[in-house]
């Protein structure tokens, strides 16, 4: 549990990727800060059971399962976070997927297409439809997961890298477009998280995995808790004059 306290009492809070991870805990700590809670994911059994855990700890939570590169989905996804609570505060887009290290001329084209259907563009279709409730309101904030990926270059990873770099490109666009609007979009670009699909690559990567972790200056993996303490401090009122800012949430790995 963080021990930053937020208060988030009668706001709509949207996650993606929200049945393990980052997602997961920045649900966690949207519900404990009083918000009512749209979790979003593809893992249907998974997500089911983060639901029932956070229903069990009294918060108000709805659970919608499905593919955030399907437009289709992502529309009846808004459609019905307004039907069930009227409005949007907040949003994490956060689902994602990791790909291969390959060398770039390897790289399968469809990989490539995947890696950017969920990462970039799953993740526009969620910011479009998002901006469209929350410009009716006149207010609103959405944070978009890029990655260390986003800010830096790591042979083997093309195909990442160049969906979350544009993750940024398309957040500071958007930011400047909504920031009169009383929409604030940013963006968060973690480093190496102890999450479900870093210890996959931990295990599956390891030489990689263990030249990266030994450029991170604080020197451990950064925890799920902590990515989702800088979620809710750019949804909320005490970065009010933040806007179209990548914030690395990564032990220092980007500073170097």
């Amino acid at each position: 549990m963080s021990s930053v306290t937020y208060d988030f009492t009668g706001q709509v809070a949207l996650v993606t990727g929200a049945a393990s991870g980052m997602g997961l805990a920045a649900a966690r700590a949207f519900a404990q800060a009083g918000a009512a809670v749209v979790l979003t994911d593809i893992d249907e059994q998974k997500l089911r059971a983060a639901v029932t855990d956070l229903t069990g700890a009294g918060h108000k939570v709805l659970g919608v399962a499905g593919d955030i590169a399907d437009a289709a989905f992502v529309k009846s996804l808004m459609e019905q976070t307004l039907n069930t609570y009227g409005r949007l505060d907040a949003a994490f887009n956060n689902a994602g997927i990791q790909s291969p290290a390959v060398e770039t001329a390897d790289v399968g084209s469809e990989v490539f297409d995947q890696v950017n259907a969920i990462n970039l563009r799953g993740v526009w279709l969620c910011m479009k439809y998002q901006l469209q409730q929350m410009r009716k309101q006149g207010s609103g904030a959405i944070v978009n997961n890029s990655s260390l990926g986003g800010l830096v270059g790591v042979p083997g990873r093309a195909a990442y890298h160049a969906a979350k770099h544009g993750v940024i490109g398309m957040t500071k666009s958007a930011g400047l477009e909504y920031a009169d609007r009383g929409v604030r979009i940013n963006a968060i670009c973690p480093g190496i998280i102890e999450t479900p699909m870093v210890a996959g690559m931990l295990e599956g990567e390891t030489e990689i995995m263990n030249e990266m972790m030994r450029d991170v200056p604080i020197r451990r993996l950064g925890t799920a808790q902590e990515v989702a303490d800088a979620v809710l401090w750019l949804c909320s009122p005490g970065s009010r004059f933040i806007v179209g800012v990548a914030l690395p949430v990564d032990g220092g790995y980007t500073a170097r």
